[in-house]
């Protein structure tokens, strides 16, 4: 899994010689930032999905700038936000309407691309579908950050247990051969 976050994060220095991102200077040389640990990657999960739910104006720079102000892995936040995208956009903010509407107890519209893209019905979409936004990234950003700790724990202790496993039959091996090959 590490092998495969490194070869599809951008490096260090291509983030750093990012045009937006430059604007952060030497913040972005904390080796916090670059770090593959359980912190880093699972608080990174969570400002990405977090964020991936904000309005799509800047979410890079601010998934950034919350990396940065939090000290936890930055390609992975940053990358987290590309989740939303011209084809997912329109599904995720529906279902955070949606969301927003039943908490509210308001009657949700249907998904009629003509009532969504007329601008004069904004004002009667905007307050569920943020509140629904709040609501779902809130449950994104815990649920990521809580299966990144988790499945990170797991592997280690699967770890642990094959190291075991290969240190006992390696001393199993030196018990059962002679004691006198041993001895030279």
């Amino acid at each position: 899994m590490r092998n495969w976050l490194k070869r599809y994060t951008p490096t260090q220095t291509e983030i750093q010689g990012h045009r937006w991102l430059r604007l952060f200077g030497t913040l972005l040389h904390d080796p916090n930032l670059w770090h593959l640990n359980r912190r880093s990657v699972s608080g990174g999960v969570a400002i990405g999905l977090f964020v991936m739910y904000l309005p799509p104006l800047g979410q890079m720079f601010i998934a950034a700038a919350l990396a940065i102000w939090l000290r936890v892995n930055l390609p992975i936040a940053v990358a987290l936000v590309w989740i939303t995208n011209p084809v997912t956009i329109p599904p995720m903010y529906y279902f955070a309407y949606m969301i927003g509407c039943w908490v509210l107890g308001l009657p949700p519209r249907g998904f009629d691309p003509a009532f969504w893209l007329d601008w004069h019905h904004w004002l009667e979409i905007l307050e569920p579908m943020l509140i629904g936004c709040l609501i779902c990234a809130s449950v994104c950003a815990l649920v990521g950050y809580t299966t990144v700790r988790i499945l990170w724990r797991w592997r280690v202790a699967r770890q642990v247990k094959q190291r075991q496993a290969r240190y006992r039959a390696l001393f199993e091996a030196l018990d059962k051969t002679p004691s006198s090959s041993r001895q030279t």
